[in-house]
């Protein structure tokens, strides 16, 4: 019985790994849609959210069926309300991966200033969300809190560019003022990328709330072991 619970324990995890591996390829494939205003790309981000969709349900059933039948307490139920939560996370930044496709989708240009990219560091906005993501899912992989808390620094960043860039905006639409749509539409991109961070920042605190526990059962596991030994 204990080898069958962790089983479904270790099917869990795997689902949540695939689904934090697709929705970091949307979050990949919406960068390019936005710096090469591609559409036929956006427009692969959006068949491919069904999936994310379908994938948020399936992990949110499951964990309603793990904890319905083995009744988990302890170590285990932080694990699967973690995963449950952390799952809840990436559905959301899989949205804003949508939503940033429609942006693309619905732009009447046909490219943007690369200037105005420049100067509103949108690249490294979108760097600097990949990058926490793929270290968050390491650090999730490798049980590492350390590694995972030590993103919130860059969700700082985040909130740095995405403050400049309304200014920044709103200094192109005074020299461009058929741009305002435009402009307009890109400012909800920066609010999407600095949510993502946001939610990632709860995947982090997440990871820390799980493992810590683990961490302190073993812990007492040991000093238990240790005073049995010296009795």
């Amino acid at each position: 019985m204990v080898k069958f619970i962790e089983n479904e324990l270790t099917s869990l995890r795997g689902e949540v790994i695939q689904m934090w591996t697709l929705v970091y390829s949307q979050l990949e494939q919406a960068k390019v849609a936005v710096m090469k205003l591609d559409r036929q790309v956006a427009q692969q981000i959006a068949v491919r959210e069904r999936r994310v969709d379908a994938f948020d349900l399936k992990i949110d059933s499951d964990v309603e069926d793990y904890i319905a039948l083995f009744n988990p307490v302890a170590v285990d139920l932080r694990f699967v309300l973690a995963m449950l939560k952390i799952n809840s996370d990436l559905e959301r930044i899989g949205d804003y991966a949508d939503g940033i496709a429609r942006f693309v989708g619905d732009a009447e240009s046909d490219n943007i200033d690369e200037q105005l990219l420049k100067d509103l560091q949108i690249e490294l906005m979108f760097d600097t969300v990949l990058e926490m993501m793929d270290q968050l899912k390491r650090a999730f992989e490798d049980e590492d809190v350390d590694a995972a808390l030590s993103i919130v620094s860059k969700d700082d960043l985040l909130d740095k560019i995405n403050r400049a860039s309304t200014g920044i905006l709103v200094d192109y639409v005074r020299n461009h003022p058929d741009a305002i749509a435009l402009c307009l539409a890109l400012g909800g991109v920066f609010r999407k990328l600095e949510r993502t961070g946001d939610h990632m920042t709860n995947i982090a605190e997440e990871i820390a709330f799980y493992i810590d526990a683990k961490v302190l059962k073993h812990a007492e596991k040991l000093r238990n072991k240790r005073t049995e030994e010296s009795v």
